[in-house]
């Protein structure tokens, strides 16, 4: 497969990047590794704020000359037009997103919205503003594992996965995948795509699991864990996956899709009592004390069982494995909510 023209990005070449939902847990990583790491690229941050957002993840780089915010709503797409126009973006990498499942079986009108609509609104900006033949630009989707089901005990997802999402969540990232696809092949706009498994770290959201645990152990309430606790992720570090998605960008394929996955699976109860093990010994307490908050609550709806990723692809092509060990990885974590929760 030959590579795409101007793919391969000089870090000395003016770009103008459009990052969304840079203020939310993976985008803020995201824009501060590349504000430092592009000093000749200018990166605009749009984040229209919800609950999820939080613009004091960016304190460190929010008076870099080469970033700047922007507080839009992409479904307003009078507003982004005006952006791609004024800012002559280049290029966007594409991180907002509805994404706790939860939320979704209620609202799921709202996810349908912001994952699907907001993503057809960038695409026509993209498509109404860039030319061809697309040497210096690229739109670059971030989606999730979840569009492609639930994995028995075995087996693990790649990007020949057929897609079976069970929740108006991963419904919602499936069919704006879909979108982006399709407008690579209709509009022959620069896409690259990539799916990953469970992220965490420092500053997610109290609503994820590791926070959630971590929040009530903190308060000494009560762990919900869904069912009997035995579904299984694959968990990764949101550093590594900020490397695979700059690997993706500087040297990705166009029109490809890369699987991420930080391989490292664990079930929900297991993961609770090794975050419950390690608090316990920070805090002096006897081990497995703190044990007594796990608190089972009826399962989920359509709550799916097991995701793996299979990295094959990420790794033979562009040479990315994660890096950070699980048990580095979740102390690093824990420390850093210790200290802000």
């Amino acid at each position: 497969m030959e590579r795409s023209i101007g793919r391969i990005f000089n870090k000395l070449q003016m770009k103008n990047i459009l990052i969304t939902g840079g203020a939310g847990f993976i985008g803020s990583h995201l824009i501060k590794r590349f504000v430092k790491n592009y000093p000749n690229y200018n990166i605009y941050n749009v984040d229209s704020l919800t609950y999820a957002g939080n613009l004091n993840n960016l304190k460190e780089i929010e008076n870099k000359k080469n970033y700047n915010f922007f507080k839009i709503d992409i479904n307003n797409h009078d507003e982004i037009i005006k952006l791609f126009k004024s800012k002559k973006i280049s290029n966007v990498i594409h991180l907002a997103a509805e994404s706790h499942v939860d939320k979704s079986i209620e609202s799921s009108y709202e996810f349908a919205k912001t994952n699907v609509l907001g993503t057809l609104s960038l695409l026509e900006a993209c498509r109404k503003t860039w030319t061809e033949p697309y040497q210096n630009n690229i739109f670059y989707h971030i989606s999730t594992d979840e569009v492609y089901g639930s994995l028995g005990l075995n087996g693990s997802f790649n990007e020949d996965s057929k897609y079976d999402p069970n929740s108006p969540y991963s419904a919602s990232k499936a069919s704006s995948d879909h979108f982006v696809r399709a407008y690579h092949k209709t509009h022959n706009l620069p896409i690259l795509i990539s799916n990953c498994s469970n992220n965490y770290g420092p500053s997610q959201h109290k609503e994820k699991l590791i926070p959630n645990i971590l929040n009530s152990l903190i308060k000494g309430e009560k762990i919900p864990i869904y069912g009997n606790g035995k579904n299984i992720r694959d968990w990764l570090f949101v550093d590594d996956h900020c490397d695979a998605i700059e690997l993706i960008f500087e040297k990705g394929l166009m029109g490809e899709t890369y699987n991420i996955g930080g391989g490292y699976e664990i079930s929900n109860i297991e993961l609770a009592k090794l975050i419950i093990k390690i608090f316990d010994e920070k805090n002096l307490n006897p081990v497995g004390f703190s044990e007594k908050h796990i608190h089972f609550v009826d399962d989920r709806a359509g709550h799916d069982f097991r995701y793996a990723i299979d990295n094959s692809k990420i790794n033979k092509e562009l040479g990315w494995r994660p890096k950070t060990n699980f048990n580095d990885g979740i102390n690093e974590t824990i420390n850093w909510y210790l200290k802000k929760l």
